[in-house]
């Protein structure tokens, strides 16, 4: 993979006497939406207590801390920051005090209207603590003429446009809601009688919970005492646009996203790859992790035995210390470690999700070639990033994607491999069958569902109001 990110993973649930720890677990199955910070906001019935820090779930929360965290409701986050710089007064869940009481708010997504969100409510006298986009909503559901929290919030998101999957926590109610597209995942479980929400099963896998469903986009769910009641808060929207990225790399692969197994898809891309693009090599190799579903496909599709020849480290963190001295691709060095008695002589097809700047897949066919390999084949479950993502995925500019401005053999010359092909969009299409049609494309196509702001220069703000973005 490629120096791509997503955002944020969330977490809540309701009525159980030890929702500190569950959302802990919940958090820690999560963690690969996001390493930046950490943060649990629980409810008592009368009162909020909340605590985040920056760090891993492990790091921020230990026994004391979870001790001191009392109460049967709770949400939680973990972030990856696409919106707002990396410290702490941007770290989630975003807890305040207002009018009618405590709220924190747990975001995953990226609100493409912030900007101008953001200069209307600070010209009419808000003052903001946080850079993050998320801090827009509570701003919003202060000033909301609505008689009741999940009024207000309605209120608040009807004005916000991009992606935004939410869970929300007062003293008496927990509120999940997802946005009218449907960009970002939200899934329903229950636990001897509580109810949970999270971006993934596997946060539901974790702590026994059974997968009821889907929260629906443009739904809002509000849990009380003694009730659960479902809105459909936005219908502006006609058509779903599911991020096919959680599919391609971002999701982990036990989950079920949008009603469908990661694995499962992953591995049918590899097949697909494996008929649309097939190579005389003496073994498939993945990128590890996210690319052994695929290789698996491919290996199963065109009979060339998979190998686990490449070693990744699974204990480097998002920073190290690098030797004074410098090592050349060191950062990739440091993750990454072929075995050159498997590798050397032997011609090697290597599976990967995707490509964004190349500069990575070009220091890993050096490294396989140093190992012996005799060719080195590349191969992409997923088609070319051409364009940029604005929907809660950390995507450089469209000028750093390397496929934008070089066609696919000027990207195989570059990365110094004997052949590079990528999964095509019917491909990627095929396997994900009859509802291909409920999701997003826009970072292989330029198609954005939904008008974003781009920059601001010159103080004056720019904004793409059509559904293509041309010329980058």
């Amino acid at each position: 993979m490629d120096e791509l990110k997503e955002d944020c993973g969330i977490f809540g649930i309701w009525n159980n006497p030890d929702a500190a720890r569950l959302t802990y677990l919940g958090l820690y199955s999560l963690q690969h939406r996001g390493q930046e910070s950490a943060g649990i906001a629980i409810s008592d019935g009368s009162k909020l207590y909340s605590y985040k820090q920056m760090g891993l779930v492990n790091d921020v929360f230990n026994e004391h801390v979870l001790s001191l965290l009392h109460g049967r409701h709770a949400i939680g986050h973990v972030r990856y920051s696409t919106y707002g710089s990396s410290e702490l007064r941007n770290a989630q869940p975003f807890a305040v005090e207002y009018k009618d009481g405590s709220l924190a708010i747990a975001h995953n997504g990226n609100i493409v209207n912030y900007e101008t969100i953001r200069s209307r409510l600070e010209a009419e006298g808000s003052i903001f603590q946080s850079t993050m986009d998320t801090e827009v909503i509570v701003h919003l559901i202060a000033k909301s003429d609505g008689q009741t929290t999940h009024e207000r919030l309605a209120s608040a998101l009807n004005e916000l446009k991009g992606a935004y999957s939410i869970v929300l926590l007062t003293e008496k109610e927990l509120i999940a809601a997802r946005d009218p597209y449907g960009f970002r995942p939200l899934v329903i479980g229950e636990l001897n009688g509580a109810l949970v929400f999270a971006s993934e099963t596997c946060a539901l896998d974790l702590i026994g919970a059974r997968y009821i469903r889907d929260v629906l986009p443009g739904e809002m769910l509000v849990i009380g005492e003694n009730s659960v009641r479902s809105y459909m808060f936005s219908t502006r929207v006609t058509r779903q646009s599911q991020c096919v990225f959680e599919h391609i790399y971002f999701a982990r692969p036990d989950s079920i996203i949008f009603g469908k197994s990661v694995y499962s898809t992953r591995t049918a891309m590899g097949r697909i790859l494996g008929i649309e693009s097939p190579v005389e090599a003496d073994m498939v190799l993945p990128i590890p992790d996210s690319g052994v579903p695929a290789s698996i496909g491919f290996s199963q599709q065109t009979g060339i035995p998979f190998q686990m020849a490449l070693i990744r480290n699974h204990y480097v963190g998002r920073t190290f210390i690098q030797p004074y001295q410098a090592i050349r691709n060191f950062n990739v060095k440091v993750k990454l470690n072929p075995i050159s008695g498997v590798i050397s002589g032997k011609r090697i097809v290597v599976i990967d999700d995707s490509i964004v700047r190349g500069t990575t897949s070009k220091t890993l066919v050096k490294m396989l070639r140093d190992a012996g390999a005799k060719e080195v084949h590349m191969r992409i479950s997923s088609p070319p990033i051409d364009y940029s993502c604005y929907y809660g995925i950390d995507t450089p500019t469209r000028s750093e994607l390397i496929s934008s401005s070089h066609t696919v053999k000027e990207i195989e010359q570059f990365i110094g491999a004997d052949s590079l092909k990528y999964l095509s969009i019917e491909g990627l299409r095929s396997v994900i069958g009859q509802d291909a049609d409920n999701y997003c494309y826009a970072c292989f196509t330029g198609d954005y569902p939904e008008p974003f702001e781009l920059a601001k220069r010159d103080h004056q703000l720019i904004l793409f109001d059509e559904g293509r973005l041309h010329g980058g």
